[in-house]
């Protein structure tokens, strides 16, 4: 009885774990408000499961006004070519997403343009966001 009890239990553990840590975009994310920002990087995460990148943008009202930008894993991005050294804090870069379900400052990355005209991926490889394939 006891081997069965915690079986169960472990089960149980690891599926709410995996559960809560994973969504799909359409979840969170509206594909009829694509957006674009254009901030200074002021942190940026590369973690699992999806990495983070936050801006301060400049609001109607002149304060700055800091989005958080979900991006795919790490792994896959810094094989497309990001990492600290080409978004170091400080930079002014622009990022075309779509944004919460929810209207907080929250945003689905697609891409990053740099200020030197180069472009890196941002998005999840497996996102369902309007133009992926």
């Amino acid at each position: 009885m006891r081997t069965v009890l915690c079986s169960v239990l472990a089960v149980l553990l690891v599926g709410s774990g995996s559960a809560s840590a994973h969504h799909s975009f359409a979840a969170e994310y509206d594909a009829n408000q694509p957006m674009t920002l254009h901030g200074r990087i002021v942190r940026l995460e590369l973690v699992n499961p999806h990495s983070w990148l936050h801006i301060e943008v400049e609001g109607p009202d002149g304060k700055a006004v800091r989005w958080t930008v979900e991006m795919g894993a790490p792994n896959t991005l810094v094989r497309r070519g990001v990492s600290d050294t080409t978004l170091p804090i400080g930079e002014t870069v622009t990022v075309d997403g779509y944004r919460a379900k929810d209207g907080s400052t929250n945003v689905s990355g697609r891409q990053i343009r740099l200020p030197d005209g180069r472009t890196l991926f941002a998005g999840a490889s497996n996102s369902v966001a309007p133009g992926d394939k």
